[in-house]
């Protein structure tokens, strides 16, 4: 989820909105929205025990933890690339 709201958002809000800050906090809103939402999605069959668990109950998941970081500075990368892009082509 935090990977598609990624890659459609990103690049896009980098190019379309004017203001690198703007364009920046969009991302970051709509990126932790998602997060928060698989987050949830994942960790809730865990606490509710009827179905296999996603996380092992003895283990911080820190995979998960820098997986998602990764993500989060990728999207930021790419709003760079955005608002780069919309530099050059405006000449």
């Amino acid at each position: 989820m935090i990977g598609i709201i990624t890659i459609l958002t990103a690049l896009p809000l980098g190019f379309l909105v004017g203001s690198w800050l703007a364009a920046n906090l969009i991302y970051a809103v709509a990126y932790l929205w998602a997060f928060v939402f698989q987050t949830l999605y994942l960790l809730l069959p865990s606490v509710d025990g009827t179905t296999g668990q996603t996380f092992a109950a003895d283990v911080f998941p820190w995979s998960y933890g820098l997986v998602t970081l990764a993500i989060f500075a990728f999207g930021f990368g790419l709003v760079a690339l955005g608002h780069r892009l919309r530099i050059r082509a405006s000449g």
